[in-house]
């Protein structure tokens, strides 16, 4: 056949095929006498939605078609029938402001099966979804081997063994591998489709593109572009010469459009060199009462510079207990406060820190985004919830002395990017503090991870900071690729969790 083929053409559909439409139809459904659409009908659906009616034409003899309208799907009960969703064969029920493309019909003539033309014949229907940014496409499936096995099985055991490649169903497993997955078994479904027990399995597929309209004028950005400060320890003589050169740092990256700032944990340790006399545990709550107003002065910064920083950390008192916090500080003037939840041996020896309770992720105009501070990221049920919220972005801001301590955090923070399909950022400080105790030597390479597939880098590394170096680093990430990545990764590590056998889920805890 393939050497008698001299054109493959996908086409508009138009009353001038309907004769041969109407044949391709009968030959498609012997089983179903009498099941071919009416001349009507077809002018019917060209006329209200004349993208979604398309042909594939052999030498120019129609081979296979793809009939749909667009509806608000939110309208229909989730277990609805043809006749529902076509309005009694009327249409009446397509809506140009709907929000899923529903597939009425699709068919390959079988002398031209074999040539993946029905791939041809979704992948149009995917690209119109995108174009018309509706949310999906739906429709409901024949199961037309079932008859042969409904004596011993129901529909739900039928398609489970079908997606075991126990039973070999040629509609249900085409429409899988091409990302459709099953959501309903619904009874009644088409009348007069015996093979099928007139059971249909309803199929989806997600528009990963989709957007939804706002009735603001903000809008989310795409491309998100990071500021990393690489923070240099030194001594400063007071606050005002501390926030000087975090404004300094604010300012470069602002200037390269970076949509964030990322400081790191304790970058505003040098201050406890005037307290150093006073036992370490007193000395860092001396710190915490300079908290609330760098947290001011940063979200001054962040609405004169229109950037969004995240304050690496700092200690704050809360009803006499010590915590290490941190702020999101938005450039529409808004914050939002984040906590360590895992606080070092070391900060409970030495400060009695406690450890805070809340986890979260939070919108931003660059979509959402989590925290979690340095020892936080060594525990991956923690960024596994804030993924299954919908994270795109973690942020990790640390402090580590030593090289070990740093790997530690380093390699954590790449695995939470793999195994939750988003980006890592992770910005620590440098060099040494000679006169604050416990905070001698600090070692650290800021980086910015990604997963490993082939839209991302191959060692899912996007950018490393120098060593030991004080420095910005400035990178862009693609959100979209994480949606991508999400339906078409090689490996998918948030579908394929097995939610059978293990739960994860938060507990409300007490403040």
């Amino acid at each position: 056949m393939l050497e008698n083929i001299e054109n493959i053409e996908l086409q508009y559909l138009t009353l001038d095929d309907y004769k041969e439409l109407k044949e391709a139809m009968i030959q498609a459904y012997p089983s179903m006498p009498g099941s071919y659409w009416k001349e009507s009908h077809i002018k019917s659906l060209i006329d209200k939605f004349p993208k979604g009616q398309v042909v594939i034409k052999i030498n120019q003899e129609l081979a296979g078609c793809a009939l749909s309208i667009v509806v608000d799907y939110d309208a229909f009960d989730e277990v609805h029938t043809y006749t529902d969703i076509t309005g009694n064969y009327t249409f009446s029920t397509h809506n140009d402001d709907g929000n899923v493309l529903y597939g009425i019909d699709v068919f390959i003539k079988s002398e031209y099966r074999g040539l993946r033309l029905g791939r041809r014949l979704y992948d149009y229907r995917k690209e119109l979804v995108e174009q018309l940014n509706l949310r999906g496409i739906a429709f409901g499936g024949r199961i037309p081997g079932y008859h042969r096995y409904s004596h011993e099985l129901s529909p739900k055991q039928y398609i489970e063994k079908v997606k075991r490649k126990e039973i070999h169903d040629p509609v249900l497993n085409f429409q899988m591998s091409n990302d459709f997955h099953p959501t309903k078994v619904v009874k009644g479904y088409l009348e007069g489709d015996e093979n099928s027990g007139e059971f249909a399995v309803l199929l989806e597929w997600d528009n990963i593109y989709y957007t939804k309209q706002s009735k603001k004028a903000a809008t989310k950005k795409k491309n998100v572009r990071l500021g990393l400060i690489q923070w240099q320890m030194r001594l400063y003589k007071d606050l005002e010469e501390l926030m000087e050169q975090a404004e300094y740092f604010v300012d470069a990256v602002s200037a390269y459009r970076s949509d964030f700032a990322l400081f790191p944990e304790f970058f505003n340790a040098p201050l406890m060199a005037d307290n150093n006399h006073l036992p370490e545990s007193e000395a860092i709550r001396e710190l915490a009462k300079h908290t609330k107003e760098i947290v001011q002065r940063f979200s001054e910064l962040a609405i004169t510079y229109n950037i969004n920083i995240i304050t690496g950390s700092m200690p704050e008192m809360r009803d006499g207990l010590l915590y290490n916090v941190g702020y999101i500080c938005k450039r529409d003037g808004n914050t939002e406060r984040y906590e360590k939840l895992h606080v070092t041996p070391d900060e409970a020896k030495v400060w009695g820190m406690q450890g805070g309770n809340e986890l979260r992720t939070y919108d931003t105009d660059c979509g959402k985004i989590g925290v979690l501070i340095c020892y936080d990221s060594e525990f991956p049920e923690l960024s596994r919830l804030l993924a299954d919220e919908g994270m795109d972005i973690l942020f990790v801001p640390f402090l580590t002395d030593t090289q070990n301590g740093y790997s530690r955090v380093r390699h954590c923070a790449q695995a939470r990017a793999i195994e939750n399909e988003c980006y890592v950022a992770i910005a620590g400080s440098v060099g040494n503090l000679p006169k604050v105790n416990n905070m001698d030597i600090q070692y650290a390479q800021s980086m910015v991870f990604t997963p490993c597939d082939f839209s991302f880098p191959a060692n899912g590394i996007k950018a490393e900071a120098t060593t030991n170096t004080e420095m910005i680093l400035i990178a862009d990430v693609d959100i979209d690729l994480l949606r991508e990545l999400n339906q078409f990764g090689a490996v998918k590590n948030l579908k394929d969790r097995r939610k059978d056998i293990f739960d994860l889920r938060k507990i409300k805890t007490k403040n």
